[in-house]
């Protein structure tokens, strides 16, 4: 491409940023500095046109290379990728030759592709840390593998996509044979997941095992009960008579031949050590993973302090709610009567996912004061797949669903339940997926990439904002808020502990249970989890402590113009980015003065919405001392409105209320508005105008107009008017 085919592709937004940039401000520009600016633009232009060339190819190579995009935004291939050393090798070389070309690219030249080259860079990172480690000789954890992802939560979209998973399922046997020859060099080297994180993990293969008569019973199955209505009749029963000799033939056999190998060779051969530090290599290692998880440049030693910092300062606060809730006795009596209490847990799966959904619907209630842009995507919210919930956490949510556990109903405490729903489903995962599934003017690159300190420090964010959403009916669930945050700030002290500072499993187990209400199954399964799964836990903590400490001086600074919705629009409006951009980008966001960054997908305001609200200033203006700074907002003109007259109602618009309270009548009559009372609760407000209406020098009504207001989309919009006046007030003026 030319460079005047670059320039003429740049926005033209994007060239003047970079021409107030480089281009004097006042008076006529000599030569040199108009060709250094025209100089400057062609640079911008060309790193911006380099790195985009080199994400989207880079992208465009990984959808080919996995089949299998980070969450499943993007339609999977029949095939499942290639694990082998060679494979893996290769991936190396590429992902290390883009890094190069990217890092080669002058960074004070890029303009317009700041943030997407922020992004590609930590994600490069990442892959070249991952397979420098030889992470792939590790393929699973106490929570998660390779074998028990690869069946559906629920249907797939079409008949195309039925084909194709059915053509991953042919693989499945040479998948599994290359991960198997992996895991056995892993072995060799010592380099796998502690034993004692992944004894008993082998019966989550069992149920896949299922063939014959009982294909219909394998998970791989579940998708073909819930076939779309676009596939035919005919169609459906020929995909199910597929799957069931694909299952029956190639998945079953499978599983069944990595049964064995990992019960009675991997397992049982499986390092005795916690630490990552006992790795090969494993100091690096850690480090590397805290970097992959967080995006944060912070030491193990440095997130330990951290971690007991915030645990104490969480501590207080739990003990303050346990006096709230009229317990008498002591702390650790306290956590004692919450993990056995029968009150405290479901009695059926049913209750706990009904309960789930009634909380999930009273957030819906809320969201529009918390966000100003809401998705068109719908998740649904299923029970935790049986084959992994015996290992599983609490829930998960992902764009198609919010996942819930339901084994073990004594190990689900009901109090925990609001903030596991805000965390995983609304607004938390499942929410926040949907936005970046949608999100405009971004790259697929930036729509299917995931941070964990990003994602999951928004997950926890939404927890502290279901704090103000009135989500929390009771100390029990707000106990259970701060048992979550407590969770978050122990695994800052637990996972460094284990991974860095020679903690035992006991101590570790230790340490969760004397500080949270989790039950003793959820401390076990999560204190296995960060043995085998070293800095992820990390991420959540450290990610919301960013985003409340944004938070806290957007409040500070911007005082009043401050919006919450702008602000959680902002974080979401990016989709998943490294700490850093995010913390960058919410301080450019205050600086900027805290706007409404999603004002291009609301209506402009037009030269006679700025009319009437000037006449609805100066009502304001005339109010006297009463409260009415939050009135101040934007109203939107042509609003339908209710003027009660003489009992009857007759419509009246926003501009006619606006001179109805701000103006004088005919030049015989004369209205004066009293001191008007403004209350604002929220985004409903309601404005009591006392007046009184002169005619010949005489009061010929009087009384009081209510106006009831809403605020939409930052807008205040009428939605009644009452007059309550009466015409025999007989005074003099």
């Amino acid at each position: 491409m030319t460079m005047q085919k670059i320039i003429r592709s740049m926005t033209f937004t994007a060239l003047l940023a970079v021409l107030s940039v480089t281009l004097p401000e006042r008076g006529v520009m000599s030569a040199p500095a108009l060709a250094a600016g025209t100089v400057a633009v062609q640079r911008a232009a060309t790193a911006d046109a380099k790195v985009k060339a080199l994400y989207d190819a880079e992208w465009a190579w990984r959808v080919k290379e996995f089949a299998d995009p980070d969450d499943d935004m993007t339609a999977r291939a029949g095939y499942l990728p290639h694990v082998d050393p060679a494979s893996q090798r290769r991936r190396l070389d590429y992902w290390r030759g883009k890094l190069a070309a990217l890092n080669a690219i002058p960074g004070n030249e890029i303009a317009t592709e700041k943030i997407n080259a922020a992004v590609f860079r930590t994600v490069l990172e990442a892959f070249v840390a991952q397979q420098k480690f030889r992470d792939y000789e590790a393929p699973f954890t106490s929570g998660g593998s390779f074998w028990a992802s690869l069946a559906p939560r629920g249907g797939l979209d079409d008949e195309a996509a039925y084909r194709a998973y059915i053509d991953r399922m042919r693989d499945i046997p040479r998948y599994f044979d290359e991960q198997i020859a992996n895991m056995r060099v892993g072995l060799k080297r010592g380099f796998t997941p502690p034993r004692v994180s992944i004894e008993g993990r082998e019966t989550s293969i069992t149920p896949f095992a299922v063939a014959d008569a009982d294909a219909d019973n394998n998970p791989f199955f579940i998708p073909f009960r819930e076939m779309p209505p676009g596939i035919s009749v005919d169609d459906r029963a020929a995909l199910r008579a597929a799957a069931r000799i694909v299952i029956a033939k190639s998945v079953a056999p499978a599983y069944a031949q990595l049964l064995p190998f990992v019960r009675d060779q991997y397992i049982p051969h499986a390092r005795t050590t916690l630490a990552a530090d006992d790795l090969p290599d494993g100091r690096a290692y850690y480090e590397a993973k805290i970097r992959e998880f967080t995006t944060l440049d912070l030491s193990p030693e440095q997130i330990h302090a951290i971690g007991v910092t915030e645990v104490a300062r969480i501590d207080v606060d739990m003990h303050e709610t346990m006096k709230k809730s009229g317990w008498k006795g002591d702390f650790p009596a306290f956590l004692t009567f919450l993990k056995t209490d029968p009150q405290f847990y479901a009695k059926t799966p049913y209750e706990l996912i009904a309960r789930s959904t009634y909380i999930a619907n009273k957030i819906n209630g809320q969201l529009k004061y918390t966000l100003g842009l809401l998705p068109r995507y719908r998740f649904t919210i299923r029970a935790t797949p049986a084959a992994v919930a015996p290992f599983g956490t609490g829930g998960n949510g992902g764009l198609e669903s919010c996942v819930m556990n339901t084994y073990n109903l004594p190990a689900r405490p009901l109090y925990t339940l609001p903030a596991l729903v805000l965390h995983e489903c609304s607004p938390g995962h499942s929410l926040q997926a949907a936005l970046a599934l949608e999100g405009p003017n971004r790259p697929d690159l930036r729509k299917n990439t995931y941070f964990s300190g990003y994602g999951e420090g928004w997950g926890l964010y939404s927890e502290w904002l279901g704090i103000g959403m009135g989500i929390y009916e009771t100390p029990y669930e707000e106990f259970g808020r701060e048992t979550y945050e407590m969770w978050r700030a122990a695994r800052l002290v637990v996972d460094t502990g284990i991974h860095r500072m020679g903690w035992t499993r006991q101590q570790a187990i230790d340490f969760l249970s004397s500080h949270t209400a989790l039950s003793t199954h959820e401390v076990t399964t999560e204190v296995d989890r960060y043995i085998s799964w070293p800095g992820q836990a990390l991420a959540y903590k450290l990610g919301e402590m960013t985003i409340r400490r944004k938070r806290t001086e957007a409040e500070t600074k911007l005082g009043a113009k401050f919006d919450q919705r702008w602000f959680n629009d902002t974080i979401l409006g990016l989709g998943a980015v490294p700490l850093p951009v995010l913390e960058q980008q919410l301080e450019d966001w205050i600086v900027g003065g805290g706007k409404n960054p999603n004002t291009a997908i609301s209506p402009a305001t037009t030269a006679d919405e700025e009319a009437a609200l000037a006449s609805f200033q100066a009502m304001l203006d005339g109010l006297g001392k009463r409260d009415k700074s939050a009135m101040t907002a934007q109203l939107l003109p042509g609003g339908s409105a209710t003027l009660m007259r003489e009992g009857k109602p007759a419509q009246m618009t926003f501009e006619a209320l606006t001179d109805r309270l701000s103006r004088p009548g005919p030049e015989t009559h004369e209205e004066r508005i009293h001191d008007a009372l403004v209350r604002v609760d929220g985004d409903v407000a309601v404005v009591w105008a006392p007046f009184e209406f002169f005619l010949d020098g005489k009061i010929d009504h009087c009384g009081r107009d209510v106006a009831n207001l809403v605020r939409i989309n930052g807008r205040w919009l009428v939605a009644s008017i009452e007059d309550n006046g009466h015409t025999d007030c007989g005074q003099p003026k």
